[in-house]
């Protein structure tokens, strides 16, 4: 069973929002809209992502990662990372 958490993040005046719910989901919101679900079983990383227009055309691709052998959580902007919550060593 997954270590249930949520993180609430602002970026560029949005919220971003990222959580491991208790079924071993990984959701990404924005503004408190779910974005994209995924279901991490039988998965060595589980893996969301969004294209997010935030201002004139100005895209951001939101990517989120959660490897549950290690339980280590990452969310990235445009490839530079946002969030990071260190999982357990293997």
């Amino acid at each position: 069973m997954a270590r249930a958490r949520t993180h609430e993040l602002e970026y560029r005046g949005h919220l971003v929002g990222l959580e491991v719910d208790e079924d071993g989901d990984l959701v990404l919101s924005l503004d408190g809209v779910e974005r994209k679900r995924r279901a991490s079983s039988g998965l060595h990383c589980a893996y969301v992502w969004t294209n997010v227009e935030l201002h004139w055309e100005e895209h951001h691709y939101l990517e989120a990662r959660w490897w549950p052998a290690t339980d280590r959580l990452a969310l990235t902007v445009n490839g530079r990372l946002l969030f990071e919550e260190p999982g357990a060593q293997e």
